[in-house]
């Protein structure tokens, strides 16, 4: 594995920029949770999409596909919470999280495939 510092950096502040509007965009009590949690989930999906790279070409392109579609789900999902708002913490937990370990176990299984 590779690691492209710059393409990381940018890919972090891109992440916390992110995060930061839908810690705007939500109004309920939880706004705090919903930043640091899509910070949380965002920062490694959108670091792997742009700024990792792999020994094997397949294995870098499956990785990058994972990601970019985990990053897209992350982007719905925080977005769908932080306009429609939630009452229950938990349900925010466990549905990022679940996602989340998901998106983790897809991608270690990948990059142990050595492909």
């Amino acid at each position: 594995m590779k690691l492209d510092f710059i393409k990381t950096i940018i890919a972090v502040a891109v992440s916390c920029l992110i995060a930061y509007g839908f810690y705007t965009l939500n109004t309920g009590d939880y706004k705090e949770l919903l930043t640091v949690g899509s910070l949380i989930f965002l920062i490694p999906t959108l670091a792997l999409t742009v700024g990792v790279t792999f020994h094997l070409p397949r294995t870098t392109s499956l990785i990058k596909t994972v990601s970019a579609l985990f990053f897209g789900l992350a982007i719905i999902s925080n977005l769908t919470f932080s306009l429609i708002g939630f009452k229950e913490p938990a349900l925010y937990i466990i549905v990022c999280g679940i996602l989340f370990l998901i998106y983790s176990l897809i991608t270690y299984s990948v990059s142990k495939a050595q492909q």
